[in-house]
C-alpha cells in the first residue's frame, strides 16, 4: 500500500519564530495612532474656544441698548491652538521618522549578521 512506513517518533525540529519584530511593529503603530489622536483632539478644542460677552442688564427681557465701548484685547500669554497642533504634528513626524530609521538599522544589522554566520 504505502512504499514507506510512517515515521515514528517526534517531528524534526523547526526554528521558533522570534516575537520581537511583531512587538516593535505593534509599538510603532500604537505610538503613531496615539500621536494622531492627540493631534486631532487638540485642533477642534482650540477651534471652538469662544468668549461670550456678559449679558447687558436692562428691561424685563434683559435686552438693553447697545453700548458703544472700546474693547482692548489683552493677551496674557499661553500658546495658540495652531501652535499646539503644529508641535503635536512635528512630534508625530519625528516619532515616525525615528521608528523608521531604527527599524532600518536593525534590519541592516540582522542582514549583515545573517550573511557572516
Amino acid at each position: 500500500m504505502y512504499p514507506h512506513p510512517p515515521r515514528q517518533g517526534t517531528r524534526p525540529p523547526v526554528a521558533a519564530r522570534k516575537p520581537g519584530p511583531r512587538r516593535r511593529r505593534l509599538a510603532a503603530v500604537l505610538a503613531a495612532v496615539t500621536c494622531g489622536l492627540l493631534a486631532s483632539a487638540i485642533g477642534p478644542a482650540a477651534a471652538f474656544a469662544v468668549t461670550e460677552p456678559p449679558p447687558t442688564g436692562g428691561g424685563a427681557a434683559g435686552v438693553g441698548p447697545a453700548s458703544q465701548t472700546t474693547v482692548h484685547m489683552i493677551i496674557a500669554g499661553g500658546t495658540a491652538g495652531w501652535q499646539i497642533v503644529m508641535i503635536a504634528l512635528g512630534a508625530a513626524l519625528f516619532a515616525a521618522a525615528a521608528t523608521f530609521l531604527v527599524d532600518r538599522a536593525i534590519a541592516a544589522r540582522r542582514a549583515a549578521s545573517a550573511t557572516t554566520a
